[in-house]
């Protein structure tokens, strides 16, 4: 191995290193304790170092949510191999959003609720983001009237549950009859 390869191969460990450690103090005590300083103290690195990787917090959160992004789309994906749009394809993809929320918090935070610069619905979108609405299109059928509308309305529907049951505004006992409820909603071609 060349020093080159491995100073490149130390950089991105150290990239890796940071975005986990973000991710772990982040579940532990919230965004709010994600700090640089912070980081650079638990990764054991200053903060230059940090800073050689990352302009800010903003930028790891961001990393963070592209990766979930990516997790989520492959979640999604993988429900809609063989989807003919049908009320049990919709069901899978729509329970797939919610346990992927409900499994990673601290993830779902970073990607959709916390602010970013990552861009929704412009040219600028990370192929993931993207990757993870077609889902949505496709799992309520290629046949639908403006299915890009009803996958965006559909998407803000689950989003609004999941910020809902994640701060206890409605239980998280009923969540299996919410989403049978929704199906049936965005099942009917009449939507």
């Amino acid at each position: 191995m060349t020093i080159v390869e491995r100073k490149e191969r130390q950089r991105a460990e150290r990239y890796e290193l940071i975005l986990a450690t973000a991710r772990e103090l982040a579940e532990a005590e919230g965004w709010d304790a994600v700090t640089t300083r912070r980081l650079a103290a638990l990764i054991d690195y200053s903060q230059p170092v940090l800073y050689s990787h990352f302009k800010g917090k903003a930028e790891i959160m961001a990393a963070v949510a592209t990766r979930g992004f990516k997790e989520l789309a492959a979640r999604l994906e993988a429900e809609t191999a063989n989807a003919t749009g049908d009320t049990d394809t919709l069901r899978n993809v729509c329970a797939a959003y919610l346990d992927f929320a409900r499994s990673r918090p601290v993830v779902y935070e970073a990607m959709f609720v916390l602010p970013t610069k990552i861009k929704f619905a412009s040219e600028e979108t990370p192929p993931a983001l993207r990757a993870a609405f077609a889902a949505f299109v496709t799992a309520l059928g290629p046949h639908r009237q403006e299915s890009v509308f009803l996958a965006e309305v559909l998407w803000s529907a689950l989003h609004g549950m999941v910020v809902l049951m994640q701060s206890e505004r409605i239980p998280a006992i009923g969540d299996e009859d919410r989403l049978n409820i929704l199906v049936r909603k965005f099942g009917n071609d009449d939507v």
